[in-house]
């Protein structure tokens, strides 16, 4: 099992420091959350808590992906980065191609595109985008994204985007794998049809794993199940050696943590926090 670490709503000063320990401690990657802004008001519920009220306010810190992953990368040598998730509903596919392209050659191919569809009709709207059809735009951006960062003259034509022949230097030496979240059965059908992997929010460890057996037959309906494929989790029950050893066994493969108690930790707790997980987890488990 591989552990990431979620450094969700930490201060933007403490990034560099703390993936400098993560890679220290043996940590394989570091998930990067993506919120583009704090709407006073939201038409929709956020999907991922009981009440459906978001548990960060206007205040919270939330770095570009992209700008976070560079400012990390140009600090360590070994570890990965990978969002988790970005939003494609708001986002230009040819603009973020660009992004993504520079990111992967700026920390020497450690980059992996963690995607879901945005919850918050705000942020497709004011960012020009429609809501309704964002799954549609999404299947679309995500052909776009590796057609592009594939490399060389290329041009597409299809229902919500249009664009003739262009290229886009540099290309990724090797393919982003791109991994997409969402616990709705069409996000579980596109992880098992085009991803490399399927991300989780925060899930009990009984739901995550019947989610992990759905995409299982998924992948089997879709012939994808001769491919490797990623399970990253987020699992809010199962901690400790028993449980990561579990969640291993459900067929998690790569458990993303966060092991201090407050967000609003000092850099120097939050930096003896990976050490004590690295001590009594990673370097216990084979």
């Amino acid at each position: 099992m591989k552990f990431t670490l979620g450094i969700a709503l930490s201060p933007l000063d403490q990034l560099t420091a703390l993936a400098r320990t993560a890679e220290e401690c043996g940590f394989d990657a570091i998930a990067l959350p993506d919120s583009i802004f704090f709407a006073e008001q939201v038409d929709a519920a956020y999907p991922y808590t009981p009440d459906g009220s978001r548990f960060w306010n206007a205040e919270t810190p939330w770095p570009d992906p992209m700008v976070a992953a560079a400012a990390m990368g140009a600090v360590t040598s070994r570890i990965r980065f990978y969002t988790q998730v970005l939003k494609l509903g708001p986002r230009s596919p040819v603009l973020l191609a660009r992004q993504i392209g520079t990111v992967a050659a700026l920390t020497g191919d450690r980059f992996g595109l963690g995607v879901g569809l945005g919850w918050s009709p705000e942020e497709s709207r004011w960012c020009g985008a429609p809501f309704a059809d964002r799954g549609a735009r999404a299947d679309e951006s995500i052909e776009i994204l590796r057609l592009i960062l594939g490399g060389g003259m290329v041009e597409y034509h299809g229902r919500h985007f249009d664009f003739g022949r262009l290229r886009m230097s540099p290309a990724p030496a090797v393919p982003v794998p791109l991994y997409v979240g969402g616990h709705t059965g069409a996000a579980l059908r596109r992880a098992a049809r085009v991803g490399d992997g399927w991300s989780s929010a925060m899930m009990r460890f009984d739901d995550l794993r019947a989610t992990v057996a759905r995409l299982g037959a998924l992948r089997k309906e879709y012939g994808t199940d001769d491919r490797p494929f990623e399970i990253q989790a987020v699992c809010v029950d199962r901690h400790g050696l028993d449980g990561y050893r579990q969640q291993a066994e459900a067929g998690v493969t790569d458990a993303i943590v966060v092991p201090w108690r407050s967000f609003a930790a000092d850099l120097g707790s939050k930096q003896d926090a990976l050490r004590r997980f690295a001590d009594t987890v990673i370097h216990r488990l084979p």
